[in-house]
């Protein structure tokens, strides 16, 4: 015996999706001279989702921010956390050749594994309650003495 279903109209099937959370991490940017120098990446946020306090932002975050988050959510969440893209450590030995860990291609591969990692990570519904994946999406500047917390719903400041 078949369910019945109302049929759907243009509306349901072309409008805007009930929900949806989008993240994007590109624009990579290199800066500094030395062991001084890294890459930063854009973290671009557009959610519907009601336990984020802004429905767009943009932040800049490097590889080791992406550490933090995930240490912080494994220590204070249930959710079973996916792992990063490598570290990278031959690349960073010297006369190599190439840039390293400067050079486009490993940038725009690790790019996409930073990508992965947290729309993974920020799909996950008990992750959403965790405030430093709020902190990570959302604030320009991660307070790493922040205490940890659980967001009930979007937070005004």
């Amino acid at each position: 015996r078949r369910l019945l279903t109302k049929p759907q109209n243009l509306n349901d099937a072309y409008g805007p999706p009930s929900n949806f959370l989008e993240i994007d991490v590109g624009t990579p940017q290199t800066t500094g001279v030395g062991r001084q120098r890294y890459t930063n990446y854009e973290v671009r946020i557009k959610t519907n989702l009601p336990i984020f306090k802004l429905k767009e932002s943009s932040v800049r975050r490097r590889y080791s921010d992406f550490e933090w988050l995930r240490n912080e959510l494994e220590r204070e969440s249930k959710v079973v956390v996916p792992p990063l893209p490598g570290k990278a450590l031959f690349r960073q030995l010297p006369f190599r050749g190439d840039d390293g860990i400067f050079d486009d291609s490993f940038i725009e591969e690790r790019r996409q594994g930073l990508e992965q990692f947290i729309n993974k990570v920020a799909g996950h519904p008990l992750a959403q309650n965790e405030r430093c994946l709020h902190m990570f999406l959302q604030e320009e500047i991660i307070d790493k003495n922040y205490t940890p917390a659980k967001v009930k719903h979007a937070q005004t400041v």
